[in-house]
């Protein structure tokens, strides 16, 4: 498959823009992943805790493998607990707790090996050097790993994480209203895993929320843009995750939800609708890259934007018979 291009290929710091990829998938254990990321990609393997792994020192900079539970890590804020006043018996006592909680993780983590999935978060990768990241997920297949479709249990997924071109609330307005145009295209296209569409991780944004950015009458600033945001979506679990986004642009930002430990500050969309379709051969980042350039070549065009938005508006803004009698129509057909 050929890699698409998008249609503004640098930041505005003239640099390449880069995306970072999340996938999700059963059939191999962190270790063995780990293992795999390095023997294609180089780098040194760090053993955080048993079932979280780093690859330090790629071509790109630094791999994440783990299960994806946070009860299989030890936890970070009891680790780092500072004892230097403690008694010596206090701090004996402290440590037997520390061996004793991650022995108790390690334990756990053994036990939901093949449950939960591996994920792995590979470092942020200028975008025209996907098809290299795509042997990883070719290397995958052939070691065995399952994808989103293997079983009615597996919710997994892939996630991009495109780089933004600029920080000003136009062009971000922009990206939100052709997202939010294209969304049922891109679940159609991306045939989104039944057991996806019940879980809570990727769901569609409200229809009033859509009706209030798409109205080209709604021309917030920026503040006014994220408060409008976290009013209509307090949540992380939006198919266009822009959380992560507003906390990097706002870190005073007074809502709660953006100083969450799960919300990482970067200057990123955070897509999160794609299947983990690891079964499908030649399926990969950049095969899911390419439909979401459809919403930027969107989003470039103004003057399209504009129309679809206005077609958008007047087809939800129709009257109540009128969308009552063609709701009948499609129920039983044209006489």
């Amino acid at each position: 498959m050929t890699l698409q291009a998008p249609p503004h290929r640098l930041n505005s710091n003239g640099q390449p823009r880069r995306v970072g990829v999340e996938v999700e998938f059963a059939g191999l254990p962190p270790r063995d992943t780990a293992a795999l990321v390095r023997d294609l990609f180089g780098g040194e393997l760090n053993v955080v805790s048993p079932h979280r792994l780093l690859v330090e020192g790629t071509q790109w900079g630094e791999f994440g493998i783990e299960l994806d539970t946070q009860y299989a890590h030890p936890d970070k804020t009891l680790l780092e607990e500072l004892h230097e006043n403690d008694s010596e018996w206090a701090r004996q006592q402290h440590q037997r707790r520390v061996e004793f909680h991650q022995k108790t993780r390690e334990l756990i983590g053994d036990m939901v090996t093949g449950l939960v999935p591996t994920e792995i978060v590979c470092p942020p990768i200028p975008w025209d050097e996907l098809e290299t990241l795509d042997t990883l997920f070719q290397t995958l297949r052939d070691r065995g790993a399952k994808g989103t479709d293997a079983s009615l249990l597996y919710g997994f997924g892939l996630h991009l994480n495109p780089e933004i071109e600029r920080l000003d609330v136009e062009y971000l307005l922009a990206m939100l209203r052709a997202y939010l145009l294209l969304a049922s295209w891109l679940r159609d296209e991306i045939k989104v895993d039944i057991t996806r569409e019940v879980l809570p991780h990727a769901n569609p944004f409200p229809k009033e929320y859509a009706l209030k950015v798409l109205d080209f009458n709604y021309q917030p600033d920026l503040d006014s843009f994220i408060d409008d945001y976290l009013h209509y979506n307090p949540t992380r679990n939006r198919e266009l995750d822009l959380l992560p986004l507003f906390a990097f642009l706002r870190p005073d930002h007074p809502h709660e939800l953006l100083h969450s430990q799960l919300i990482k500050p970067r200057p990123t969309f955070h897509y999160r609708l794609p299947n983990a379709q690891l079964s499908q051969p030649g399926w990969g980042s950049v095969m899911e890259w390419n439909r979401w350039i459809e919403v930027e070549k969107l989003a470039a065009n103004a003057s399209v934007l504009q129309a679809r938005c206005d077609e958008y508006i007047a087809y939800h803004n129709r009257p109540l018979l009128v969308r009552f009698k063609e709701k009948l129509l499609r129920l039983f057909g044209r006489r």
